[in-house]
């Protein structure tokens, strides 16, 4: 297993990344001055672009939404990937080689050969889209058009097709520089007396995606009679595809369950296809297996399933199969804490089937008419039951009464356990007895445990080297924006903080010495003072990163947004030019708050009494006010 990736690769990484780089992969950024960059912000909605971008930072902040960060937790944000996951990422990205301080980590060979497996799936994924076109793959276009998917829905999800014959992606792959060795770990090929053969032949093909939008595996649909293996064929288990901990669709959905809360699991390909083009672009579905413990991660790190909302609605057939499998995801709904809910359509139809015979209206009303979850398995467990006999409804009670039990909103427990006596036809007393006993049995038996509490947020354990970014940092106070001195101490920081040069002479000393009013400035001119004076020659990037590590978690979002604030300056020279014009005016209202104390000192002094004290304070204003002078003269 490997250990934590050592500081100072995370370091290393994170200043040879580019971020404008990295960010304009998912945001159109435009220029907003010297070396700064904004665009509309991915994290909400909005039409003004206040998303800003400052690579020599190495950091971006949003104006609108008050998020911010560095590369690593942008990508951690956006892809939702953990943190020593990301940085892996981000390494491989810029060839740069990883250490790990308790154990070996992925090997450089390891991290190659994966990356031959992710370019193999995303030639063949190209493949079997352009093989759609051919006349061969009628059958395949017929199918998608029958349920409604025209050639623009089918390019959207990337739907391809495999040739009947027994080697066309071999070939393909093979005059693409792929070696048999490297083509057996990917899963798309068996092996018999004569060799590699296509596993998927004359099917039509789902290119299935990690959360990061790379293809990792595939699912095939049968399309000819005499094709005797099963309906749908996956990708077997391989280095890159684990069925339990893949979702089809997570990639497209991923951003619409973070800002909606709300996931909708579906069971097949077309039906993920179906409800996004009808709007309920959360959708997704789990790969040959049942949604389970692992799915269940993924979807509570997307949800960030903390206990503040978010709802998953799970889809079945109205039939027996349907309502086994909706029983079954019960049987997961402790390890959320988001609501679940089911949607059962009556007449059995899966939401394809629904979007075909009535519209994407339909698909969306089927979602929007979810249940409880809950009250899905009581009226599932009732129905096992004849009602009609006291047998029946005893029999029903005592099989009802966990389920009530395991309803963690206590003040929505007490609502079904009335519902259930009136579905039973017996007293609430009764009820309420033996859902009461069914709680302190499950108790007892640690039936009923919730998510586990404390899990550890993304990257904790790199605290001493990674962000903290996976958590909201509460709201910090700021003073107020018409208070001149705080103008002042605000635009000081930011000038530090964007050009840590300026600090090089010694403008240090008086900076580090200086008192900041506005207790949030103060704290982050704390953390600059003991982060120490920048080296000379040091990335501005790597400058941040170190006042970061000395400031209190609140206090980092405040970081962001000044190291990322525009400065006014067009031009290089009027940028020196501003920067120091304000440290100048930091320095010289020092000056007069040092002026003032030392007057009031002189006032309380007897000159008399202590003579030498106060010719001592006589010289020392004299010199702050050259000092003050010789500021405005510079001017």
């Amino acid at each position: 297993m490997a250990g934590l990736i050592k500081p100072e690769d995370i370091a290393e990484v994170r200043a040879r990344t580019d971020i404008k780089e990295v960010v304009e992969g998912y945001v159109t950024l435009k220029g907003a001055g010297i070396g700064s960059w904004k665009g509309l912000c991915p994290f909400h909605d909005e039409r003004s672009p206040s998303f800003h971008v400052r690579p020599h930072v190495g950091t971006y902040h949003c104006f609108g939404c008050g998020e911010s960060g560095d590369v690593i937790s942008f990508v951690m944000k956006l892809d939702h990937t953990a943190f020593a996951e990301t940085v892996e990422k981000l390494a491989a990205r810029i060839g740069y080689e990883l250490h790990y301080e308790d154990g070996a980590g992925p090997r450089r060979e390891e991290v190659g050969r994966r990356q031959r497996l992710l370019d193999a799936h995303k030639i063949a994924a190209e493949f079997f889209q352009a093989q759609l076109l051919s006349p061969a793959a009628a059958a395949g276009r017929q199918f998608l058009f029958e349920r409604g998917f025209e050639r623009n829905v089918a390019e959207q999800f990337g739907v391809g097709f495999a040739p009947q014959g027994w080697d066309a992606l071999l070939k393909h792959l093979r005059g693409k520089g792929f070696t048999d060795d490297e083509l057996r770990l990917t899963g798309m090929f068996s092996e018999g007396n004569r060799g590699l053969y296509d596993r998927f032949r004359g099917r039509l093909i789902w290119p299935i995606r990690d959360i990061t939008g790379e293809v990792i595996g595939f699912g095939a649909r049968r399309l000819f009679d005499d094709d005797q293996g099963p309906k749908y064929l996956n990708t077997p288990e391989t280095a890159l595809y684990k069925k339990s901990q893949v979702l089809y669709g997570i990639d497209m959905a991923k951003r619409n369950i973070a800002k909606k809360r709300q996931l909708v699991v579906v069971e097949g390909y077309t039906d993920v296809m179906a409800c996004h083009l009808a709007g309920v672009d959360t959708a997704v579905a789990s790969c040959g297996t049942a949604f389970g413990g692992e799915h269940i991660k993924i979807a509570r790190r997307l949800l960030s399933d903390d206990g503040t909302g978010g709802e998953v609605v799970f889809t079945f057939d109205g039939d027996a199969a349907g309502q086994k499998a909706a029983l079954r995801a019960f049987e997961e709904d402790q390890r959320f804490v988001a609501q679940t809910y089911v949607s059962v359509e009556p007449s059995g139809m899966d939401p394809c089937e629904l979007r075909q015979h009535r519209g994407d209206a339909a698909v969306r009303q089927l979602i929007e008419a979810r249940r409880p979850l809950f009250e899905f398995a009581i009226q599932a467990t009732l129905r096992k039951h004849n009602l009609e006999s006291v047998e029946g409804r005893v029999a029903a009670l005592r099989e009802a009464a966990p389920v009530v039990a395991q309803i963690r909103d206590q003040a929505i427990r007490p609502a079904y356990a009335r519902e259930l006596a009136k579905w039973l036809g017996v007293p609430l007393e009764e009820v309420t007895r033996a859902v009461t006993s069914a709680g302190r049995h499950l108790t007892a038996s640690g039936a009923s445990r919730g998510p586990q509490q404390g899990v550890n947020r993304p990257g904790a354990a790199h605290d001493a080297a990674g962000p903290s970014a996976a958590v909201a940092a509460p709201a910090v106070w700021l003073p107020d924006p018409r208070d001149p001195v705080a103008v002042m101490e605000r635009q000081s920081l930011e000038v530090v903080l964007q050009q840590p040069q300026m600090l090089l002479d010694v403008s240090w000393a008086e900076f580090a010495s200086a008192r900041f009013a506005a207790p949030a400035y103060a704290a982050l001119h704390s953390a600059i003072v003991a982060a120490g004076r920048p080296a000379e020659q040091e990335a501005t990037a790597g400058w941040i990163e170190r006042v970061r590590h000395e400031l209190a978690e609140p206090l980092r979002p405040l970081l962001a947004e000044l190291a990322v604030t525009p400065l006014p300056a067009t031009t290089e020279e009027s940028l020196e030019r501003y920067c120091r014009d304000i440290l100048a005016g930091l320095a010289e209202l020092q000056i007069t708050a040092q002026k003032a104390e030392m007057i009031g000192q002189l006032q309380r002094l007897d000159p008399a009494g202590a003579p030498e004290a106060f010719q001592r304070l006589n010289r020392r204003l004299m010199e702050l006010e050259l000092r003050r002078r010789a500021l405005r003269s510079a001017d």
